[in-house]
């Protein structure tokens, strides 16, 4: 969900909530009333009893939304690999991006086909989501509160990138350690609207980053036949629109990555080579699917 490219070496992340886990006064300080006011109120839901409550918000009624959206069009295969990770070690899922609806609708199949506890959390480009009220009220009745951190990525506010460096150490913290805690992860950084749904943009470094430094649990998705219009992708549920299709892989083998320079490089070659991972679940998909729908053959 966010633009990867933005991370620029952080420190490594914090043990708990504390002061040390804030940003910093000269971090902060770019951001406007609106963008501070709601990057605390955010911040507050994904800490402790509020974070417990929403989670049981999106597991027993966001889940349910999007399953009446999808039912008869949704597609799932490898789920066990989720289900059968580790749950006291963080899991990062990281995804082609086509959609505004990508992560939503895999939210729903972990949510609602798996038993494994889950505390999801969604890196979201600031813009919107953070600097407008509206942006608030979609953060809460879309994700439940869970697109956090905030990124701030618009080049008319370079200054407020600053603040980004709280972000990454957040991410890294999260990526880290917590019981249950799922990410879900776009390595392109933005949608990728070619027609071809097999075609993928360059993955960004900010994901081998923080993959280099928290050495998380990763697990590729590849995610095809979602539209972008929501009232189209509803109502195609029921008038017959495109199968949507989640594949699950195996977990990802990092560890010929963990032992090179902590650089740009590294982390280049380690987002490369999860994109990889993903374009071998394509394959997967078309060979499965585009016998049966020229629609979902591209090209």
């Amino acid at each position: 969900m966010v633009d990867n490219s933005l991370v620029n070496d952080p420190p490594s992340g914090v043990q708990s909530i504390s002061d040390d886990n804030y940003p910093t006064r000269d971090e902060i300080a770019p951001l406007n009333f609106t963008e501070s006011a709601g990057f605390r109120l955010v911040r507050r839901m994904n800490y402790g009893r509020w974070k417990r409550f929403w989670t049981f918000c999106q597991r027993h009624v966001g889940s349910l939304w999007i399953y009446l959206a999808t039912y008869n069009l949704i597609n799932v295969h490898g789920i066990e690999h989720f289900e059968q990770s580790e749950v006291d070690r963080p899991l990062v899922l990281v995804a082609n991006h086509r959609s505004f609806f990508d992560m939503y609708t895999v939210s729903s199949v972990i949510f609602r086909r798996t038993k494994r506890p889950i505390t999801l959390f969604f890196p979201v480009r600031a813009k919107f989501f953070y600097d407008n009220p509206l942006g608030w009220f979609v953060n809460l009745m879309m994700g439940w509160w869970s697109m956090y951190p905030p990124f701030f990525r618009e080049k008319k506010e370079a200054e407020k990138r600053v603040f980004d460096k709280f972000s990454v150490r957040e991410l890294i913290r999260i990526c880290s350690f917590g019981h249950g805690n799922v990410v879900g992860f776009h390595p392109e950084g933005k949608r990728n609207l070619d027609g071809d749904p097999y075609s993928f943009l360059p993955a960004q470094t900010g994901i081998g980053k923080v993959i280099f430094e928290a050495h998380p649990q990763v697990i590729p998705v590849f995610i095809a036949g979602l539209r972008n219009e929501l009232a189209k992708q509803v109502l195609g549920n029921w008038t017959g629109g495109e199968k949507v299709r989640v594949w699950f892989g195996e977990p990802i083998d990092l560890s010929e990555f963990y032992g090179k320079r902590n650089s740009v490089r590294t982390h280049k070659e380690i987002s490369d080579f999860l994109m990889t991972k993903i374009g071998e679940l394509g394959e997967m998909d078309r060979a499965e699917f585009s016998r049966e729908s020229p629609a979902v053959a591209g090209g």
